[in-house]
């Protein structure tokens, strides 16, 4: 809020302008002010830039006081504590009660609760200043400055040495605010000195006998101490560590440095120190460059395996044990992004592991990213390198990549540690990848032409069964020693479409479809009448109508009703899913309101639909007001004919079909979705499929709720029941996950988080912790245990931190997704 009043009575206002010729007697600074009697001259012979932001020419000054004069070189404004003087110049802003510039010298004197307003945000405020010829703090008594990141720093006085070297005596710097709506309050974190100097060519503040506060009480010293200036992006030294606690490996403490070589490229060193076993080295290399990113991270160690082994045999596991040999365990996790001149860009990423375990085991955080043009999903590492060319109306790609798999195959009934993971040779190599289309640029037949390649080669060291095979190719007795499937397609489709809406509102939209598949197959296993090796070709062409006729009801003056009935009817010629062809990018479906209508159903190409098709749905949006609303979706397909091939047999015994898709059968399932917003603090979300029967096949549901300023609330459900297989082998999952917080006092709160598996009934992951957050800092403190499958050294428990600091960056470890 501005102090300087809207009215004056008989005040003298000072609004001056001052020209080049003030200039010239200082180029380094605009003149502060120039008497109103005297006349502005500009030499011509000075080039004079644009306006700044605020409006104002080089070289000029506004000033607005109770009094201005001007004598000799010395200019002179003078203002009251309830009105002080106000001047504004190259973009910054100072007020003070009482304000002297000598324009021979360039040094400006500020007295009065004195306020400079930079660029950039950052304010210092002071008893009296005095400024050098940049507008900077030369003398400050009773400094105060707040910068634009929100910290402050404040000292009884502050002089300018050189040009990059401040010094300040009696200083506190905080990161947090010392002011809320009640006036001024005590700080939760701050550092106090006898002195400190900034220092620009070291990008830092360094201190001088330091006291650490938490709360205003002391609870730290230290002689020396050193922190980058809060301006700075970025700067070489510690930062916040990782505490943790794992029943395998101890007490563990995790320091990570950062070393910046320049702007573009900086390394971070993190050593994991453990109690119980030898440390693990973490690296991460991040270097820029004018066209793209690269980051590369790895780690290592030389140590022995470690977790829950039955060493003696007496069918009940040691817990936490050493076990085997001391040999070298690592991991590598780089990516590239490139954006090159025109349509093409390119990346890779490589993604290597030398245990199945080593992630779980050292509790590496944040291993499982999206960072390529193909993601691997959870527990799988991808390495891949692609190429892509896009423009408005056509598109482009080119990959090859391979996958590391750290999935569990088979849990250990004994202990964890003893789990087979899924074999990397039974995964394929992809290599090339290549996926094209492009589109019309005027309408064809009035309607949009779209035009798409694809082609990809897979290779595979080992055999693999269901689902990739077809059940009538999987041999009856052993399959140890057959190879693996290799096969190679090339897809060509054309895709027609054009909307066109009735005068009644009823959206109607024709399509035609054409696509044709040329497969070339390898390595068959060996059964009677089928070919290991052999080329297979299939077409299908389709046409169809989608319809449509959105309803819109206004109810009253604040909510409305829309209904959008949707239909779709199609035919096709019969899709050829000959049982050779191996399934390899159509095994996972998930039906949803968007995917219900595609032609393809399926996400990839190896299983086709055809025949006649007839789908239906309907969608009810009700609002009431901007922020309050309620959807929900009902659909489902019907086809003229069973569609057998898309049964699958289960694992344990290939002679047991089931339907995975739920596409099989004439009717497909039910697809339901909704979302729910009763407020602006209650928000939901929820997807189910339903068979036939009326059993529910998937199902997913998250509510998330608010309540107070910071309470907060979320809790999920999500079920699989498409895999009728009893006992160990069955896949059918259930899980309830809850993260709540809830501020007991002030500053203060709980913690809940936890992840509950309901198939086995047991709490898979679950922590309780106490909370502390204000606007500088927010710490947790608690208690988590880890009861997944897959971890080798079994349950854990320990204590938990968790920290995050304004300016100074956070620690802690993260929560990883169900599994």
């Amino acid at each position: 809020m501005s102090d300087r009043r809207t009215t004056r009575q008989g005040a003298l206002r000072a609004r001056l302008l001052a020209g080049a010729a003030v200039v010239a007697c200082l180029p380094a600074l605009p003149a502060l002010a120039q008497d109103e009697s005297a006349p502005a001259v500009k030499p011509a012979t000075v080039a004079q830039p644009g306006p700044g932001a605020d409006g104002l020419e080089p070289g000029a000054l506004y000033v607005d006081a109770d009094s201005a004069s001007r004598q000799g070189d010395i200019i002179t404004a003078e203002g009251t504590p309830a009105d002080r003087v106000f001047a504004r110049t190259r973009d910054h802003s100072l007020r003070a009660e009482h304000l002297t510039y000598d324009t021979r010298s360039g040094v400006a004197t500020a007295a009065g609760r004195a306020e400079v307003v930079a660029p950039d945000g950052s304010v210092v405020h002071a008893s009296r200043v005095e400024l050098d010829s940049d507008l900077e703090a030369g003398v400050a008594v009773n400094l105060a400055m707040r910068l634009a990141n929100g910290a402050s720093l404040m000292a009884a006085t502050a002089v300018r040495r050189s040009e990059n070297v401040s010094e300040l005596n009696r200083v506190i710097f905080t990161p947090c605010p010392i002011c809320d709506v009640n006036g001024p309050k005590q700080p939760s974190i701050s550092i106090q000195a006898d002195k400190a100097v900034q220092d620009q060519d070291l990008r830092a503040i360094l201190y001088r006998n330091v006291v650490f506060r938490l709360g205003g009480v002391p609870i730290f010293y230290l002689p020396a101490f050193a922190h980058p200036d809060p301006s700075v992006e970025r700067a070489s030294g510690f930062l916040i560590p990782f505490p943790d606690f794992d029943e395998g490996r101890g007490a563990s403490l995790e320091v990570p440095y950062l070393h910046v070589v320049s702007p573009s490229e900086d390394w971070l060193i993190s050593p994991q120190i453990n109690t119980e076993v030898a440390p693990l080295l973490n690296l991460q290399w991040r270097r820029r460059f004018d066209s793209g990113t690269v980051v590369v991270r790895g780690g290592y160690t030389y140590e022995r395996n470690f977790g829950d082994f039955d060493q003696d045999g007496d069918g009940d596991a040691e817990s936490n044990v050493l076990f085997g040999d001391r040999t070298n365990r690592s991991y590598l996790l780089a990516h590239g992004k490139f954006d090159l001149q025109g349509p093409w860009r390119w990346g890779f990423t490589a993604e290597r592991t030398s245990d199945k375990t080593l992630f779980d085991r050292y509790n590496v955080r944040d291993t499982y990213q999206d960072n390529g043009l193909y993601y691997g999903d959870r527990r799988r590492l991808i390495s891949q390198i692609y190429a892509e060319r896009q423009t408005q109306r056509s598109y482009l790609s080119v990959a090859a990549f391979s996958m590391q798999s750290l999935r569990v195959a088979q849990f250990d009934p004994v202990t964890p540690a003893l789990n087979v993971f899924e074999d990397d040779k039974t995964l394929p190599l992809v290599a090339p990848l290549i996926d094209g289309r492009w589109e019309a640029a005027n309408p064809v037949f009035g309607g949009r032409l779209r035009l798409r390649g694809s082609a990809v080669s897979l290779t595979r060291d080992a055999y693999v069964g269901s689902p990739t095979l077809a059940p009538e190719l999987i041999p009856p007795g052993p399959t140890d020693g057959l190879p693996g499937v290799d096969s190679r397609r090339i897809t060509g489709q054309i895709d027609w479409r054009r909307t066109v809406t009735s005068p009644m509102g009823v959206r109607w939209e024709p399509f035609v479809d054409a696509r044709l598949d040329v497969y070339s197959v390898d390595d068959l296993p060996p059964m009677p009448g089928v070919d290991a090796n052999d080329v297979l070709t299939r077409g299908r062409a389709s046409a169809g109508v989608d319809v449509s006729y959105p309803l819109y009801r206004r109810l009253s003056a604040d909510s409305d009703l829309i209904l959008e009935p949707m239909a779709q009817v199609s035919i096709s010629t019969d899709a050829d899913l000959d049982p050779r062809i191996p399934n390899e990018d159509s095994q996972t479906l998930e039906l949803d309101h968007t995917s219900l209508f595609r032609m393809d159903r399926f996400p990839g190409y190896d299983l086709m639909e055809g025949g006649l098709r007839f789908t239906a749905g309907a969608r009810a949006t009700l609002r009431w007001d901007e922020k309050r609303s309620a959807s929900l979706f009902i659909g489902r397909s019907i086809r003229a004919d069973d569609q057998n091939a898309f049964l699958t047999p289960t694992p344990d015994d290939p002679t047991l079909l089931y339907d995975p898709s739920g596409l099989a059968g004439r009717t497909s399932d039910w697809v339901v979705q909704a979302t729910f917003a009763p407020s602006d603090r209650i928000r939901g979300w929820a997807h189910a499929t339903i068979d036939p029967n009326g059993e529910v096949r998937r199902a997913e549901t998250t509510v998330d709720g608010r309540w107070g300023r910071r309470n907060l609330a979320s809790l999920s459900y999500i079920i699989d029941r498409s895999n009728p297989v009893a006992g160990p082998l069955n896949r059918n999952y259930e899980f309830v996950q809850l993260a709540s917080q809830q501020f007991v006092y002030g500053n203060w709160g709980v913690t809940v988080n936890g992840i509950a598996d309901l198939e086995r009934d047991i709490i898979t992951r679950s922590e309780v912790g106490i909370l502390f957050d204000d606007d500088c800092f927010r710490v947790e403190l608690g208690w988590r245990r880890d009861n997944t499958r897959v971890r080798p050294s079994g349950p854990s428990e320990g204590v938990y931190i968790r920290l995050n600091l304004a300016t100074f960056g956070g620690s802690g470890y993260e929560r990883d997704d169900m599994r």
